[in-house]
């Protein structure tokens, strides 16, 4: 269990990253991280990390498939998590 939330506390910070990132290097004309990886570290376990990546960074939220998939997966994966528990 306590692997477990390493894992998903790790998971988080790092998509969470990954979304400010993203902003940053698309308003300096950079490298971008895809739409599809970010979209999987959401999967991966991310979805609440993603969630505030997109609300602190003002990122994504224009995409219907971010706006909506990532909190719904967020909300299956805490119910995942509470289940589990």
């Amino acid at each position: 269990m306590e692997v477990l939330l390493i894992y998903l506390i790790g998971i988080n910070i790092l998509t969470f990253i990954m979304f400010n990132l993203d902003k940053w290097y698309a308003s300096t004309g950079g490298w971008r991280i895809s739409e599809r990886n970010l979209f999987i570290a959401c999967l991966a376990g991310g979805a609440l990390g993603g969630y505030l990546g997109m609300k602190y960074a003002r990122h994504k939220t224009r995409k219907a498939l971010f706006t909506f998939g990532v909190p719904a997966l967020g909300i299956v994966q805490l119910v995942f998590f509470i289940w589990v528990l």
